[in-house]
């Protein structure tokens, strides 16, 4: 399609998204808040460009017909281009992860609604395998209550990415009779049976206990991922004053993103299972590339699509239905049930 923009263009994710849009023959505008390297890609690229704080977005956004969002952390930056989109009737998609962010754009629905403007939050890896696979199942077990997602991922993480879990402060979440509850110490852990192997997963503060939820309408929710070996900076320790402000300034002069070589070879495993009052329970594996190669692809997938969609918000199930992550490359679905 034409007309559409890639804000954050100068960031590890934007990039990605920038080249691979090229690559399938595509000519976004790129935007960013930072004027040289934005310029430098797009002149390498071939590519308009545009400078402009978020801000002063709606002035640039007026003959803009999609944006996709990849500026984080999502907390400080999905607002002001939210308001910027409905301000001027473009269609919006990010790859947030963050709960508050999901929730904060699922609410504005209906400010979406009036404005004829279609919202998709987490059009990346978080949270199209997880939100796709959580569908999946639940279609398959309509009368399911209960849902858990896992997921390992390879390859490492880029500089916006760290940053972003860093902003939400190391809290523990679970969604308990649909509402988000601090996760205790009996549910923090479990072993799972990934594709390669059973794992021990912890609980984290996924996007699903905001995207899942409102997917499926399954009221308990538990989202856990295979932590790294050796990880420092655990939940509570973010919690410690002055704790965040020094592992933000550790990630700034430390973090890059995975190389090119690194993402060829690593990939994501996938794991979900719902059950419902009766004791059954159905579950499945998904296999993906690297996530940063998937949010890449599934941002190019989604773009064209996007004014094809009713006005409102969506979640990428919601949006483009359960079978959307099958269509991403190299991803494959496994089959077990109980």
């Amino acid at each position: 399609m034409t007309n559409w923009m890639v804000y954050g263009a100068n960031g590890y994710t934007g990039e990605l998204v920038a080249r691979l849009a090229v690559a399938r023959g595509e000519r976004p505008v790129l935007a960013g808040r930072s004027a040289a390297p934005v310029a430098r890609l797009a002149a390498e690229l071939g590519l308009e460009h545009v400078v402009f704080d978020l801000a002063d977005a709606a002035r640039h956004l007026a003959d803009v017909a999609v944006v996709a969002h990849c500026a984080g952390p999502f907390q400080d930056t999905a607002a002001p281009m939210v308001d910027a989109c409905l301000a001027t009737g473009t269609h919006y998609l990010d790859i947030t992860g963050e709960i508050a962010v999901f929730e904060t754009v699922f609410a504005r629905h209906d400010e979406a609604v009036a404005a004829g403007v279609a919202l998709l939050p987490g059009a990346g890896f978080d949270v199209v395998p997880t939100d796709c696979l959580a569908a999946m199942l639940h279609a398959r077990l309509p009368g399911a209550t209960s849902l858990e997602l896992a997921f390992m991922a390879g390859g490492g993480f880029s500089r916006g990415t760290a940053r972003t879990a860093l902003a939400g402060g190391g809290r523990l979440w679970r969604r308990v009779a649909g509402r988000l509850v601090p996760v205790t110490g009996a549910d923090a852990t479990r072993s799972v049976p990934l594709p390669s192997g059973p794992r021990t997963v912890s609980a984290i503060p996924w996007g699903d206990l905001a995207t899942a939820y409102r997917s499926t309408g399954i009221p308990n929710i538990t989202t856990y991922t295979v932590l790294p070996g050796g990880a420092g900076l655990g939940p509570g320790l973010l919690r410690l004053p002055g704790a965040r402000a020094v592992a933000d300034r550790l990630v700034r002069s430390t973090m890059s993103g995975p190389s090119a070589a690194t993402r060829a070879s690593t990939r994501t495993e996938v794991w979900g299972e719902v059950s419902a009052p009766d004791g059954s329970t159905v579950s499945d594996t998904l296999v993906t590339p690297n996530p940063y190669d998937l949010t890449a692809d599934a941002v190019l997938r989604a773009v064209p699509r996007m004014a094809g969609l009713a006005a409102g918000a969506y979640t990428p199930a919601t949006a483009f239905g359960a079978g959307f992550v099958l269509e991403l490359d190299g991803v494959r679905l496994g089959s077990t049930s109980g």
